[in-house]
C-alpha cells in the first residue's frame, strides 16, 4: 500500500502536467501542486520530528487542509518517506476524502464553467498579488 501511494502521487502530478501541456489548463495549477505538496512534505517532516522529540505537533487539520488544497501527493511521498501519519485510521481516511476532493475540484476546473471560473479566480489571485508587491 505504501508504494502504491508514491505511485498515485507521480501519476496524478504527471496527469497535472500533461494537462497543462495539452489541454491548455493554467500553469499554475501545476506550480500550486509542486509548491503545496513541497510545503505538506516539510510540515509532515517537522511533525515527525516533534513526534519523536516529544515536542509540540501539527495539528492534523493543517494536515488535512494543506491536503484538500493541493498538498496531498506530498502528504502521501511523506507518509511513505518518513512513515508517519500511516497507523491512525480516522486521519488515513481523512486524508483519502481531501485526495479525492482535490481531485474531483481539479477534473471539475476543466470543464467549461468550471474553467471560467478557475481563470477568472487566477485573474483576481494575479491583480491581488500585482497590488500587494506595488
Amino acid at each position: 500500500m505504501k508504494s502504491l501511494n508514491l505511485s498515485i502521487s507521480v501519476i496524478y502530478l504527471v496527469f497535472v502536467t500533461c494537462t497543462v501541456l495539452f489541454s491548455h489548463a493554467p500553469v499554475e495549477f501545476l506550480a500550486s501542486y509542486i509548491v503545496l505538496s513541497l510545503l505538506t512534505f516539510a510540515v509532515y517532516a517537522k511533525d515527525k520530528r516533534a513526534a519523536v522529540k516529544g515536542e509540540w505537533r501539527t495539528k492534523e487539520s493543517t494536515l488535512h487542509l494543506l491536503s484538500l488544497m493541493g498538498g496531498w501527493p506530498g502528504a502521501l511521498i511523506a507518509q511513505r518517506k518518513l512513515r508517519h501519519k500511516t497507523k491512525k485510521q480516522p486521519f488515513k481516511l481523512i486524508l483519502w476524502v481531501t485526495v479525492v476532493l482535490n481531485c474531483v475540484a481539479f477534473v471539475w476546473t476543466q470543464t467549461p464553467k468550471g474553467s471560467v471560473i478557475s481563470h477568472a479566480a487566477l485573474v483576481e489571485l494575479h491583480q491581488l498579488l500585482a497590488t500587494a508587491i506595488s
